[in-house]
């Protein structure tokens, strides 16, 4: 930049730069005119290169930001990474401690039971008793021979929703059940709780809740559907519960086990007098059954509640595979009680299984991550067996997620911008969902009728609102005509996954054009019959040749390849207005008609053709019989002769190419009206 360039730039930078005393300087050191033009040039090119040192700083910064966000998201990846690892080694840590600890526990509870076996039993009964008595409404809960305190102590409640603290609770774990008591306000005497809940130890399922401060210490009891948050006192306290909690339901397990297998020898016969001889055998028979059926694996017997922590932690894959291992292991097992026993209580954990995944799918969850988003719980209904339940509500998830993608869809002002935003939402999204029910159905192919029945149902909404912004707004033809066109390329793309539904799209479409293109017609013969009372049949003149060339372009444009034979010197044009508009008008609303058409619509538009054209050709045959001037009645001739020799000819054409058929009502319309030759004194015009 040079010196005077610079000087100019630190002026105009200043912070006590003042326009106006500038501009008053400047004017009163002027000499004239050219001095002004002169700075006035300074102050553009500066201007101009301050505008493109801006565009330069945009992109590089733009460039820096790409980079930078770029180097952000792998560093949220890696610390990702790091976070992973980290909670693996907590995790690892805290089994090899848990172990640790259960392994000196274990070793010290069987010293002191082989030490103190009666007395330890005795002293937890009385303990019991002595804390059950400070408990209101807990006095039958020793009634169940055997029942011992294995772990107390206070807790707090949360709610479940809102993580506010409920109430405070004593809870008392039995070596068969928990017992939840409340703190009374008002003690009377010696109790100080009041009965809450009691819960069977097979009945729920402990799950620990990771610290959240200020959420902390804390655990959860699910009783499905429902489920209990309890906070402890500090995390030592914390710990002590999940173990003891674990180990208590662990050894109630094998308790139960132990004692089956000892009641199946140790069971009272009862002597049953029957006239069957066949009796004896069956008996012995169902009492083999029963001891060949081996129930007493530990994976079995966790199963119920193994299946619950699943449920729980929302892994559905685990939880199935579980329920096939089972299905698997009993298939070739027979039919005991056992079996029916242990089938119930399986079967309890299917059904609350499946409404977790149920509520998975239900178009209240969110809709985010497309159809992929939804493979999870629909493939693990279909794993237990609920092929037809998930196809209904993978296309009820579905249709809510492409109306909320259209709902949301901004309304632009440019309508064939917003059609065209339209149609890739709605389209990617039909293809997407299509590969994807493809995919998770591949083996369940009588579900594919009903994705064929939700496809056009999905459809139906698009048209609606394609309908809503196209035809209710009252477009012009041409851009209803674009809009369309759009519209049956978009559906043309799902043929490439063999889904075809050009002709529900046209079926939904075509009340609208049939009532866009009646419209169209009606004005178009308005306009020509207002065109009709001002004609005055003169011969056009176009002023300039520039605008005879661009006639001439708009004729050839519209199939009129022997209009120039009607133009002559000095931009005179041997044609009316009135028929040059029509012909423009016509073609215009003919070629927009064929982007528009298909079979249902042919009537329509052969049927709006020939009203248009008896509108024209009517009033030249008015004008000839009604026209006194022999040199106007020659001039009307010659139009009428345009129509029917040139214009006529053109439309049936076009007409055929674009439908593939003639059009034998147009043939018939331009032999009803061929023009005869005349003379200057005959009142006879047409036939």
């Amino acid at each position: 930049m040079s010196e005077t360039g610079n000087r100019l730039r630190k002026l105009l930078e200043s912070p006590n730069f003042d326009p106006q005393n500038y501009v008053k300087q400047l004017s009163q050191q002027s000499d004239g005119d050219r001095d002004l033009q002169e700075h006035r040039q300074k102050i553009q090119n500066l201007a101009d290169e301050t505008a493109q040192n801006l565009k330069k700083n945009v992109y590089k910064n733009y460039r820096q930001f790409i980079e930078t966000a770029k180097e952000i998201s792998y560093l949220e990846s890696e610390m990702y990474q790091l976070s992973h690892i980290l909670t693996e080694q907590k995790s690892i840590m805290e089994s090899i401690t848990q172990a640790l600890l259960s392994t000196d526990k274990d070793e010290t509870s069987k010293e002191m039971q082989a030490a103190f076996p009666k007395e330890t039993e005795e002293l937890k009964q009385r303990t019991l008793t002595s804390l059950l008595e400070k408990v209101e409404g807990g006095k039958n809960i020793m009634d169940t021979p055997g029942r011992h305190l294995v772990y107390n102590g206070d807790l707090v409640e949360f709610d479940v929703d809102n993580m506010s603290p409920i109430q405070k609770v004593h809870a008392f774990l039995m070596n068969d059940c928990l017992l939840i008591a409340t703190w009374l306000p008002n003690r009377r005497g010696t109790v100080k709780y009041k009965y809450n809940a009691l819960y069977d130890l097979e009945s729920f399922a402990v799950v620990n809740v990771k610290d959240n401060p200020p959420m902390k210490d804390m655990f959860k009891i699910l009783m499905f559907p429902d489920s209990r948050i309890f906070q402890a006192e500090n995390s030592k306290i914390k710990k002590e519960w999940l173990e003891i909690l674990d180990e208590t339901k662990k050894n109630k397990v094998t308790k139960d086990r132990h004692k089956k297998e000892e009641e199946v020898p140790t069971s009272p016969v009862r002597e049953v007098v029957s006239t069957n001889p066949f009796d004896e055998d069956d008996n012995d028979e169902t009492a083999d059954v029963e001891e060949n059926v081996d129930l007493s694996l530990e994976w079995i017997q966790e199963l119920p509640e193994d299946l619950d922590v699943c449920i729980a932690q929302r892994d559905f894959e685990g939880a199935v595979d579980l329920l096939d291992k089972l299905n698997e292991y009993l298939k070739a097992q027979p039919v005991t009680q056992k079996v029916k026993e242990l089938r119930s209580k399986v079967d309890e954990r299917v059904r609350q299984l499946t409404e977790v995944l149920v509520f998975e799918l239900s178009p209240d969850r969110s809709l985010r991550g497309g159809p992929k988003a939804t493979r999870r719980a629909v493939s693990q209904l279909i794993r237990l067996g609920q092929s037809t339940k998930a196809c209904e509500l993978f296309l009820k998830n579905r249709a809510a997620a492409v109306q909320t993608a259209i709902r949301q869809l901004r309304i632009e002002g440019a309508t064939l911008l917003y059609i065209h935003k339209l149609c890739n939402i709605f389209f990617t999204s039909l293809l997407e969902t299509a590969k994807e029910f493809e995919m998770d159905f591949a083996g369940n192919t009588g579900c594919y009728s009903a994705f064929v029945v939700w496809s056009k149902s999905a459809m139906r909404m698009f048209v609606d609102a394609f309908s809503k912004q196209v035809f209710d707004s009252k477009e012009s033809l041409s851009t209803a005509a674009e809009c369309v066109k759009v519209a049956k390329e978009h559906c043309q793309q799902l043929t490439e996954i063999g889904l075809d539904l050009t002709f529900t799209l046209q079926s939904l479409l075509v009340k609208d054009i049939k009532a866009a293109l009646q419209s169209y017609k009606d004005i178009i013969i308005e306009a020509t019959k207002h065109r009709n009372s001002e004609e005055m049949w003169r011969r056009m003149n176009l002023m300039t040749p520039e605008a005879l060339a661009k006639l001439k372009d708009e004729m050839r444009s519209c199939g009129m390849g022997s209009f120039e034979q009607y133009t002559g010197d000095d931009c005179w044009v041997n044609l009316s207005y009135t028929i040059v508009a029509f012909t423009k008008q016509m073609m215009s609303f003919l070629e927009e008609g064929l982007k528009l058409y298909f079979p249902e619509l042919h009537m329509v538009l052969l049927e709006s053709l020939r009203e248009i054209i008896l509108v024209a050709v009517q009033h030249v045959d008015y004008s000839l019989r009604c026209e006194q001037d022999p040199e106007k009645k020659a001039f009307i001739m010659q139009n009428a002769s345009f129509l029917h020799d040139t214009v006529l000819p053109v439309v049936e054409r076009r007409f055929e190419e674009g439908v593939g058929k003639p059009a034998k009502q147009l043939q018939d319309l331009r032999k009803s009206t061929r023009p005869v030759r005349i003379n200057p004194e005959s009142t006879t015009s047409v036939v």
